[in-house]
């Protein structure tokens, strides 16, 4: 509605622009500059930016925001019947992160996948369009950003299973993970081409839940 309960119109965006100075142009002609104005205005708020790039699925958003990469799809709940699914795409072969925040409430080992709860499964669909070969591949956690994420934030990559079994690529044959002073996980005896596709299967546990936390991403090619 353009009109308040006081009869007046309203104002949008700057309180310096009103659509008052419009609707005096005569006829039709200050009605399109009123469609006009509001149209930009909303494309123009970095609001509406933002929220296009989150990518709802299960308790959380996810969001390529910080650039380098591309997603072009997420599915899921986050439960290990139905884990997260991201589809990304790379366009060169340097470290980018995923932006995760929290869009429901916590609740500590709720099973549901429907609330932040503290277990995470998810399975990353990478796209190589970098023209370079990966000869590895790198996850590491951060609970604030360039920050490394120590021991004592809860946050790892399953930190607490000595012998885990569902860390998982489909183009590298062996992984390694590191808690101290970082929390990393290192895929690495493979190789994933140009233009070829690769996934990787993990869990994150979060025992101290943050509404934001990110996961970089880091794909080596070779030296020489």
């Amino acid at each position: 509605m353009l009109i308040g309960h006081s009869g007046r119109m309203r104002t949008f965006g700057r309180q310096s622009l009103s659509l008052t100075r419009f609707t005096q142009l005569p006829g039709h002609a200050g009605l399109l500059a009123a469609l006009v104005f509001l149209v930009a205005a909303s494309h123009g708020s970095p609001a509406g930016a933002d929220e296009q790039k989150m990518w709802p699925a299960g308790a959380y958003t996810f969001s390529d925001e910080l650039g380098g990469f591309e997603i072009t799809g997420v599915t899921g709940k986050g439960t290990q019947d139905d884990p997260i699914v991201i589809v990304e795409e790379f366009q060169s072969a340097t470290p980018v992160t995923l932006t995760i925040r929290a869009r429901r409430e916590i609740r500590p080992f709720e099973p549901s996948g429907d609330y932040v709860n503290g277990v995470l499964y998810m399975r990353i669909e990478a796209l190589n369009n970098s023209g370079h070969p990966w000869i590895e591949f790198e996850f590491e956690l951060q609970e604030i950003l360039d920050r490394p994420s120590v021991f004592g934030d809860g946050l790892s990559f399953d930190q607490r299973n000595k012998s885990p079994t569902n860390i998982i690529s489909s183009k590298f044959a062996k992984f390694d993970r590191d808690f101290e002073p970082y929390d990393r996980l290192l895929f690495t005896v493979g190789q994933v081409d140009p233009l070829a596709s690769v996934s990787f299967q993990f869990l994150i546990t979060d025992y101290t839940p943050r509404w934001t936390f990110y996961l970089v991403q880091d794909p080596r090619i070779p030296s020489t």
